[in-house]
């Protein structure tokens, strides 16, 4: 968004929610920056900064709020171009992938030159992607130590610090004050949300929030063993590789009572894959969504459910598989066969959950299985050769299921595999690619929705809802459902 005092100052005194994330403010009597939506008492204008970015407050020399957090704001969404590289770049900056290759590789990966991205990310963020990641860093570490009970030298290499003298060296010249400091002001709270061997988070998102259409979108499709929606929660189990080392557990989410949060459990097993585990989280629940943005495009077609979100995923891979099992099936049928392919394919894996039992098999492992051996589970020949051409373009890096991937290359990669059409492509780029404008217009539910029988008066109908044509999809399915 555009950074007017004037606007900006608005919303801060308006406590708009709808700005959360969008931009910070900087208060010089006190050199704390916060969110729009803090309780404190507004500012006078007169000592008031805005910056597009936590991280362009702090390289403005202020430290972070105790009270409105904001390692808690919700991300950002964009299409645009120059914004969607940087927020691509951000968001592989929370998998860790700078701190491991360096800033020529991820710009290499994203198809730009080094200085590209540098200067995509000064606009988008206001700082350079190095300063960007460090402030991402110890406001994980910030959050852990406030959160949880996790030992000080965890809280360091979960937040992706490569020492424990340089986090707390940092962390004293950012924020003035100790690691061990903050912990024993919040010990208490850090010890009862860490109580079971389990880390407790809270993710924000702007409201409104239809959870129980995202919960029931993702429930009827949860892939048994490894998926699960009871009680108005959402489980999974985890498999995360990091620095070729495997990490594995669970996580459960569900809706704040009260709050415009997500709670995000997560197992112990996990502490030392936060940053992706988060991440990812935040992509399946669509989490940077502009509800008021995307209803004012797509006017009274979200009218019903204006907190309708577009579930990604939390792994790219397993989607995808989902995807071709569901070609010509129903979501019933499709969930079936997936259950069996992770039950034949998968680990074995214990969880506290008696619904969950299973870890979805990894791209590399799907490469070397025949695909006759997977068409036994109950699919055809040709479906089963689709599913390992997936998994061998994967696993050697010719397609990259993750948000942010580049749209049109993926689209086509995708296409050029046996047995993926553009229903299949488009519905991968919905979820796996978090791509907004997806729109997979020969869905036969989409047809019937709009009362259409041809994909090209579908097409044609779809430019209306541009740029958010994936959200109208949502809402055109929802329409189908009786008594949503």
């Amino acid at each position: 968004m555009s950074l007017d005092s004037r606007t900006c100052y608005r919303a801060l005194k308006a406590r708009d929610a709808r700005f959360d994330g969008r931009f910070f403010v900087g208060v010089s009597s006190t050199r704390i920056y916060c969110r729009p939506v803090c309780t404190v008492k507004p500012p006078k204008r007169e000592n008031c900064s805005f910056y597009p970015s936590a991280a362009a407050a702090e390289a403005g020399g202020y430290r972070p709020c105790l009270r409105c957090r904001p390692e808690l704001a919700p991300g950002n969404a964009s299409v645009d171009a120059t914004t969607r590289l940087a927020q691509a770049a951000a968001s592989m900056m929370e998998d860790r992938t700078l701190d491991n290759e360096g800033l020529d590789t991820l710009a290499a990966s994203l198809g730009i030159t080094d200085r590209h991205l540098r200067r995509a990310f000064g606009t988008e963020f206001g700082v350079s992607p190095v300063e960007f990641a460090q402030t991402q860093r110890l406001l994980l570490a910030k959050r852990l130590l406030t959160d949880t009970a996790l030992p000080v030298t965890e809280v360091a290499f979960a937040s992706g610090f490569g020492s424990v003298r340089r986090f707390n060296a940092l962390f004293k010249q950012r924020y003035r004050l100790r690691p061990s400091e903050l912990r024993g002001e919040r010990q208490g709270r850090a010890a009862t949300a860490a109580a079971g061997d389990v880390l407790n988070f809270e993710l924000s998102f702007r409201p409104p929030f239809d959870w129980a259409a995202v919960s029931a979108f993702l429930g009827v499709r949860a892939i048994p063993g490894v998926e699960a929606v009871e009680d108005s929660c959402y489980r999974r189990t985890v498999r995360l590789a990091i620095d070729r080392v495997e990490h594995t557990g669970w996580i459960a989410i569900g809706m704040s009572p009260k709050k415009p949060t997500l709670r995000v459990a997560v197992s112990a097993s996990l502490a030392k894959a936060l940053p992706p585990v988060l991440s990812r989280v935040k992509a399946l629940m669509d989490l940077a969504c502009h509800p008021a943005e995307v209803a004012e495009a797509l006017g009274t077609l979200a009218r019903r459910r204006p907190g309708l979100r577009v579930p990604g995923t939390f792994d790219g891979f397993e989607m995808a598989v989902r995807a071709i099992l569901g070609q010509q099936v129903t979501v019933a049928g499709a969930r079936t066969v997936a259950g069996r392919f992770a039950a034949m394919f998968g680990d074995a894996m214990e969880t506290p959950f008696a619904t969950l039992t299973a870890l979805f098999p990894t791209a590399m492992h799907v490469a070397s299985i025949p695909p006759e051996h997977i068409a036994r589970i109950g699919m055809p020949g040709a479906r089963a050769r689709s599913v390992v051409a997936l998994a061998r373009a994967v696993a050697d890096g010719r397609v990259v299921l993750m948000p942010n991937a580049d749209i049109e290359a993926t689209l086509a990669a995708l296409r050029a595999l046996p047995g993926v059409g553009e229903w299949t492509a488009q519905y991968i780029a919905m979820r796996a690619l978090a791509w907004p404008d997806a729109f997979p217009h020969t869905d036969l539910g989409v047809m019937k929705a709009l009362g259409e029988t041809g994909a090209r008066r579908v097409l044609a109908a779809g430019e209306a809802w541009r740029p958010w044509r994936a959200y109208a999809v949502m809402h055109l399915w929802q329409s189908l459902i009786k008594n949503p």
